[in-house]
């Protein structure tokens, strides 16, 4: 496989509180991940919605991030700014261009 990416969707009309939340947390967040590029953004025809594209090297570089205990806190941080549970898209690239 080329790679692994992970997108997650979620929904939040709390967005100013998400972006100071990426931001405090963003230095233990970046320590000692294996992500190789991370995209957050919103989407244009549906207000309130979001998506998160992060890549890594493998699905095994992914579950490394995974299952670091920061990555737990943030995503309970994140759970209670959304309006619902996320929605994960887990995605083996077979090509790039």
């Amino acid at each position: 496989m080329a790679g692994f990416i992970q997108i997650v969707e979620f929904k939040t009309s709390r967005i100013d509180e998400v972006q100071a939340l990426v931001e405090e947390r963003r230095p233990q967040l970046e320590a000692g991940s294996t992500v190789r590029r991370l995209s957050a953004t919103a989407d244009r025809d549906r207000p309130g919605y979001y998506f998160t594209i992060i890549e890594f090297d493998s699905l095994d570089s992914a579950m490394e991030t995974s299952n670091r205990p920061e990555t737990s806190e943030f995503s309970a941080a994140m759970a209670k700014l959304c309006d619902g549970p996320p929605k994960f898209y887990n995605l083996d690239v077979w090509q790039t261009w």
